[in-house]
């Protein structure tokens, strides 16, 4: 038992850690929908490495990666707006993956640990999937936290300044397909941008500067998800939703917290 939680809670701290930083741009430059159509595209990833027989942690890496750069291809046409596009990709996609699932007689598929998550079936492959993808994550964003920094504040004077817009959306945006192909397993498809965005919203409330409010949002993400795995072992409750139920009452008592001080007053 203690190695199967020891599991949980790693593979949890090293997502909610690299989704403060992360999950603080999608905030920013509001790219929540964006998050959305990426995880649920995720599910035809799995759909489909189970009907390729390929590893199913690769499978989800590679269909979000590709479905990241489909994404931003079809974002440069004008004709539908960014929305309207982007709902009817996260639909659609979520649609053909839970229907090809529905349809494989080989495989057996607990389809509600993909869409809620199963924070405690997390395996030492999955783990080490995780830890990986997290690092290279960290490292992109330690690299290019300044342009993406610029990028956010001011697009057209980051422009100016010979920043590469183009790309760094583009990275922006497999960061984030990256994250959330080995978040799969932890949130679950249907939850898994909160723990991108709760977060980064309750941190921002203290934060004077983008960086306190990328290292308050880690912080935050990391107690929610230790509140949440204890909640899923004592209480019996899923761990995907218990997680967000914690990170959705930090940030409740974030934008109370200075009411209440201020009533006292």
């Amino acid at each position: 038992m203690t190695d199967f939680i020891l599991r949980a809670l790693l593979a949890g701290l090293c997502i909610a850690a690299i989704a403060g930083p992360l999950g603080s741009f999608v905030v920013w430059r509001r790219m929540s929908y964006f998050g959305d159509t990426l995880a649920h595209s995720s599910l035809l990833g799995i759909a489909l490495g189970i009907l390729l027989d390929i590893n199913l942690q690769l499978a989800v890496i590679l269909g979000s990666v590709v479905f990241a750069v489909l994404l931003i291809v079809l974002q440069r046409n004008k004709s539908l707006s960014t929305d309207t596009l982007l709902g009817i990709l996260a639909h659609s996609t979520l649609a053909f993956g839970m229907l090809i699932l529905a349809l494989s007689n080989t495989v057996q598929v607990n389809l509600v640990g993909y869409l809620f998550g199963d924070l405690l079936t997390v395996s030492t492959s999955d783990l080490w999937w995780i830890i990986g993808m997290a690092a290279l994550v960290a490292v992109l964003l330690v690299k290019f936290w300044n342009p993406l920094l610029a990028l956010t504040v001011h697009e057209e004077m980051a422009q100016v300044e010979g920043v590469s817009v183009t790309r760094l959306h583009a990275l922006m945006v497999i960061m984030v397909a990256l994250l959330i192909a080995v978040s799969m397993k932890i949130i679950g498809v249907l939850l898994i941008t909160s723990l991108l965005i709760i977060p980064p919203a309750a941190a921002r409330r203290f934060a004077k500067t983008p960086e306190q409010m990328a290292l308050g949002a880690s912080v935050t993400g990391c107690l929610a998800v230790c509140g949440g795995l204890m909640m899923s072992l004592y209480l019996d409750t899923p761990a995907g939703p218990s997680i967000v139920v914690t990170a959705s009452l930090f940030f409740l008592l974030s934008y109370l917290a200075p009411s209440l001080s201020g009533n006292r007053s």
